[in-house]
């Protein structure tokens, strides 16, 4: 048997778009602001998770021009060689400040993020406990690290109860959540959950990467949000939502991000983050830290879609931040939804089985603090018209 004959026999992408259902690697035309051009026409969007809507801020663009102007685009290396600018360390010391931490790393990516620090902390005879709706990064820096991954129901604290009492007191531990989860929009249980760690002597890692620019003040993430930043031992985010850039940090304290400076393969064999990506991210926290009513905004947009989907009778789950799923429930309804709200302007995310289980297929949508009320009427009355089309509300 050939290794390509599984590539060969892969024809389900190529009966989807001819069926005009394929919906990924959907090219646009333009900055992805509330409104994208996609084969030439302008659709609102609604499948950005840029929540503040800063990727478009004129702020964010001109200090990003301004690093190029100094830096020059790349920095031709990793951080641990010849690739740390005095701009990265700027930002690591806002961003340790920013969510009450001693130190911060930076990541090329968010994923990358993810996979330094499961990897370089876990090791063998040791273990990683994952909530079953963990992002894939998550999934991924546990396969890559030598301990052992034990997982939990989501969001069930009696089901990590079962699996960390199951477990040696004096063996480490590393409890790994989303902070606020991707596909349904709920947010972690950190205040049980640091009463477990702590009972179950354990450590606890939460990935913001939704929770910033969203939860807690000024956009802090979740365990500012709970008031429990002291709690948490490491915080992982990205920069590619609210800071309106690329790249990802882990914040912990300073002897923590010492080790994983030299033990985190993925920042050691990476090229660092560009000078226009950090400098973005700078100009991001500005505004963030000065202008907290564009989260004030991001919430009412929220609240708006919120009440106006469940009141047409659509499923949103647990959801209670700017990430609300319709669960729809089969395939191919998910996939011909996508498909007519697009052509009704609208631009939605659909998520199917395996990503979801088969019974809770779902469009995700989420929220921007940018998007004026006037879209999200708009949004509405296609999310009814469609919906009723396809006889799912």
């Amino acid at each position: 048997m050939d290794l390509f004959d599984k590539c060969y026999d892969f024809k389900a992408v190529e009966e989807a778009k001819q069926a005009g259902l394929y919906p990924y690697f959907q090219p646009i035309s333009s900055e992805q602001g509330t409104e994208v051009i996609i084969n030439g026409k302008k659709v609102l969007m609604l499948g950005s998770n840029s929540y503040l809507g800063l990727t478009v801020h004129p702020k964010v663009k001109e200090a990003a021009k301004k690093a190029i102007d100094e830096y020059g685009t790349g920095c031709a290396g990793s951080r641990f060689l010849n690739g740390t600018l005095d701009i990265h360390e700027k930002l690591e010391e806002r961003l340790a400040s920013f969510v009450n931490k001693e130190d911060a790393i930076l990541f090329s990516t968010g994923f990358q993020a993810n996979l330094g620090a499961i990897a370089g902390l876990v090791g063998k005879g040791e273990y990683v406990i994952l909530d079953k709706s963990d992002h894939a990064s998550i999934v991924d820096g546990s396969r890559l690290s030598f301990g052992t991954v034990k997982r939990f129901l989501h969001n069930d604290m009696e089901s990590l109860e079962k699996v960390l009492c199951s477990l040696e007191l004096g063996i480490g531990k590393l409890i790994v959540v989303d902070g606020v989860y991707s596909m349904d929009g709920d947010i972690a249980n950190l205040p049980e959950m640091i009463n477990l760690k702590e009972k179950y002597n354990a450590r606890l890692m939460v990935d913001d990467a939704h929770s910033f620019g969203v939860l807690g003040k000024n956009g802090r993430g979740t365990a500012n949000h709970f008031g429990v930043e002291d709690r948490v031992d490491v915080i992982m985010g990205t920069f590619s939502k609210s800071f309106a850039s690329l790249g990802g940090f882990l914040a912990a304290d300073k002897e923590v991000i010492n080790y994983l400076r030299h033990f985190a393969r993925s920042l050691i064999f990476s090229a660092s983050i560009t000078p226009a990506s950090t400098a973005a991210v700078l100009a991001a926290l500005d505004i963030m830290e000065n202008e907290p009513e564009l989260i004030e905004k991001l919430w009412a947009n929220t609240k708006r879609m919120r009440k106006g989907v469940q009141e047409m009778g659509y499923d949103t789950g647990t959801s209670c931040t700017p990430i609300i799923p319709l669960i729809i429930g089969e395939d191919e309804k998910v996939l011909k939804m996508r498909r007519m709200l697009l052509d009704e302007g609208l631009f939605v995310n659909p998520v199917v089985s395996p990503a979801v289980p088969p019974n809770k297929t779902l469009i995700r949508l989420s929220l921007m603090a940018t998007h004026t009320f006037e879209q999200i009427d708009f949004a509405l009355d296609k999310l009814y018209k469609i919906g009723r089309k396809l006889d799912v509300i």
